[in-house]
């Protein structure tokens, strides 16, 4: 009987819809090249829709809006300039980058098989979900960054709890 149960909850309509997202998702090419094909749609889209005119104002000046072409000489000298500022200056990247490399350490060393294993034991199957979104909340509040280590691990505790990895996201 429990076999058959098993069985059943595999086959739901919820658990078939993860899979599609899953089965759709793993087509998609690596994330870097998905950021560059992107910026290229950006880039083409500023130099189609620069030679336009809107009729929407802007509220700090009163001017109407103006696109401004992405692929103008200046704009991509700046954006080749100004590119290396603009990664190191983002502030979240030194927090994810060292959290990462921490995470990382981690799961080499066998440590967070072994923390999944005690915070499963203890946090009731029923309570998985609320504890994961209040560690997100409190992850949000505590760094900028918090989001986006919440969300990879929330996949991971799903699967080891036996769940669909993409509800733990």
């Amino acid at each position: 009987m429990s076999e058959q149960t098993a069985n059943a909850a595999k086959s739901g309509w919820l658990n078939r819809a993860l899979n599609a997202i899953e089965v759709i998702g793993n087509k998609l090419p690596d994330p870097a090249v998905l950021f560059a094909l992107l910026m290229i749609v950006v880039w083409l889209s500023s130099w189609l829709l620069s030679g336009m005119t809107f009729a929407e104002v802007d509220p700090r000046t009163g001017d109407a809006i103006k696109i401004n072409n992405l692929l103008e000489p200046t704009s991509l000298t700046a954006f080749m300039a100004k590119m290396v500022a603009t990664f190191v200056s983002f502030p979240p990247l030194g927090v994810v980058l060292v959290a990462m490399m921490g995470l990382g350490v981690a799961e080499y060393t066998g440590y967070i098989n072994a923390g999944l294993r005690s915070i499963l034991s203890v946090t009731p199957k029923m309570l998985l979900t609320p504890v994961l979104i209040a560690v997100g909340v409190l992850s949000h509040v505590a760094v900028d960054a918090g989001y986006v280590l919440v969300i990879p691990l929330g996949a991971v505790i799903f699967y080891a709890a036996g769940r669909h990895p993409l509800a733990g996201i």
